[in-house]
């Protein structure tokens, strides 16, 4: 009984971000359109949050505990397209003041749809290409250091960080963006993170990050450096380190990608962030 309880432990956790997701977008839906505020949004955020934190260890625990299995990917990859593909475009809408029925409300509803279904296939893409890796160790290793296009719990936060900074009293207290400004850079948003999902320009793996330090004191330096940067940006400028986060990952991931393509072969060092060549094999 013990050993099948402990095999339950990473799909409890994956189910607890999906509820996660449902609740957030259960919550935001009982608010009317346009009523939706910065608290609330806050609010949202913060639970996506925890949905990503137990999207990283669920995954982490089977490993660790070596009980992957089938049910588990294919259970993920759906509490993934919920918490991450359909919650994120769900709350941009919501918290939008469009009026139904004008050339508006289609294009950031389209919009939306789009980043939703890139989200989907990015996901069905990695399902296939993590069971590909199973049997081959080369893969399984290039894998472990880059994605290839943008994983969707990055986008989601790309997305919900930029809607939550485009209300925060740090970006307004600067520049007044107005409705139709923000929603115009909502629409630009998930048209571009939708994109770069289903894309093959490589994103870095987090799992792959070595950093080298020469003593101790460096390595207490950094950890008190690092904890102070995040507990006080998340403190006190939540939407601002929250976005500058997000959003730092997908375009440090850009200019790897951009000045490899330029370099060439010269670059060795970037030679994990060229991106792949579009194959017909993938569209069928």
């Amino acid at each position: 009984m013990k050993v099948k309880k402990f095999h339950l432990l990473p799909n409890v956790i994956t189910a607890f971000g999906l509820c996660c997701g449902l609740f957030a977008i259960f919550k935001i839906n009982m608010i009317e359109p346009g009523a939706v505020t910065k608290e609330v949004l806050e609010v949202v955020t913060g639970i996506l949050l925890l949905a990503a934190l137990a999207d990283i260890f669920d995954g982490a625990i089977a490993r660790a505990m070596k009980v992957e299995s089938e049910f588990g990917g294919f259970f993920d990859c759906i509490a993934d397209a919920i918490t991450f593909g359909v919650a994120p475009s769900i709350i941009v809408l919501k918290s939008l003041s469009i009026p139904p029925l004008t050339e508006m409300s289609f294009l950031i509803t389209a919009a939306a749809m789009v980043y939703t279904v890139c989200g989907v296939l990015r996901l069905v893409r990695f399902s296939v290409m993590s069971h590909e890796a199973a049997e081959d160790e080369l893969l399984k290793a290039a894998q472990k250091k880059n994605f290839t296009g943008l994983p969707i719990p990055a986008a989601a936060a790309a997305l919900i960080s930029g809607n939550l900074f485009l209300v925060s009293s740090e970006l307004n207290r600067w520049v007044s963006v107005d409705a139709e400004t923000r929603t115009w850079i909502l629409f630009t948003q998930m048209i571009v993170l939708g994109y770069f999902m289903i894309s093959r320009w490589k994103f870095p793996s987090l799992k792959a990050l070595h950093v080298r330090v020469t003593s101790f004191r460096q390595v207490f330096l950094m950890v008190l450096v690092t904890v102070f940067v995040i507990f006080y940006g998340l403190m006190r400028h939540f939407s601002v380190a929250f976005v500058a986060v997000a959003w730092g990952y997908v375009i440090v991931a850009w200019i790897l990608s951009i000045v490899r393509k330029i370099s060439g072969n010269k670059s060795k060092t970037l030679e994990d962030f060229e991106p792949e060549p579009d194959e017909l094999s993938d569209v069928e």
